[in-house]
């Protein structure tokens, strides 16, 4: 696979390549590994799609995970908790990162919209604020490569719109997008 695009959000590209080139350069050779060809394995059971051979996310993911593992890079898990007083109980739970080294944390996101944009503005956000990370990168297809998977994954060019229309906050953090493809 290979980088087409990149999308500094809160100076995210400057910062990483200041603090963290070598983590960097380590994700962008990791992108380089991935044999995306070899993943195009899914037949569609979709109505608009049907019968169409399309490419594996839930094996895109474990290819990642496996290369990011054999580099030292780790999953991160943290407990959350809080208190809902109104019906006189808590909630626990956990968040979990994709990957972390060096303070610098990556998520690689082939599923639907929405989970992008909260790594980006809420799960990165919360893993900074316990000290976990100061920084993230956050992987994503391209509009070319969604259109060769299943219906709803989302991509680059929509991920890159909303972060631009919304702005940046005091509580972002620097986070670069890369958008991948074949």
């Amino acid at each position: 696979m290979q980088i087409i695009a990149e999308y500094s959000f809160k100076n995210g590209k400057t910062f990483i390549e200041q603090f963290h080139k070598a983590e960097l350069e380590g994700i962008k050779e990791i992108i380089s590994l991935v044999d995306a060809p070899r993943f195009k394995t899914k037949i569609s059971k979709e109505k608009t799609m049907h019968g169409r051979k399309l490419f594996a996310p839930i094996e895109f993911n474990k290819e990642f995970t496996r290369l990011f593992e054999l580099k030292g890079w780790q999953k991160s898990r943290i407990s959350v908790r809080t208190t809902v007083p109104e019906i006189g109980q808590y909630h626990e739970g956990f968040r979990e990162m994709d990957m972390v080294k060096n303070k610098l944390g990556v998520e690689i996101q082939f599923g639907k919209y929405a989970f992008m944009v909260y790594n980006v503005l809420a799960k990165m956000t919360i893993f900074a604020r316990r000290g976990v990370i100061e920084a993230g990168v956050e992987i994503v297809p391209m509009l070319s490569l969604a259109e060769n998977m299943s219906t709803g994954v989302s991509y680059y060019q929509q991920m890159k719109t909303d972060l631009e229309c919304r702005g940046e906050s005091n509580i972002d953090i620097p986070v670069l997008i890369l958008g991948i493809d074949v």
